[in-house]
């Protein structure tokens, strides 16, 4: 199985051309024949956040956007790196978009 790890320069704020930038490794990784893509930490929201994870609304356009990007996730299966929200609580968390 070939995996591919998508070594992305993301902009830290810019979820929809990180989401972009996602997709655009997942199509250059499936034409090379992965199997499955594995971004890096935080790569839907850019590192470090730091005090935008205090801040709701960011949380919840993360959430949003990764949602719109697993919707352009058509064959090959994508890991995505991504700050989550549980409650008063948030985490760097993993996402399997397939």
């Amino acid at each position: 199985m070939q995996i591919a790890i998508a070594q992305l320069n993301q902009v830290l704020g810019d979820l929809r051309g990180n989401g972009a930038a996602i997709l655009a490794a997942t199509a250059e990784a499936e034409r090379a024949g992965a199997r499955l893509v594995v971004t890096p930490e935080l790569s839907l929201c850019g590192y470090p956040p730091e005090d935008l994870l205090l801040r709701p609304a960011f949380l919840d356009a993360c959430a949003r956007e990764l949602a719109a990007l697993a919707a352009g996730v058509a064959h090959t299966p994508v890991v995505v790196g991504f700050p989550e929200r549980d409650g008063a609580s948030c985490y760097n968390a993993l996402a399997l978009l397939a």
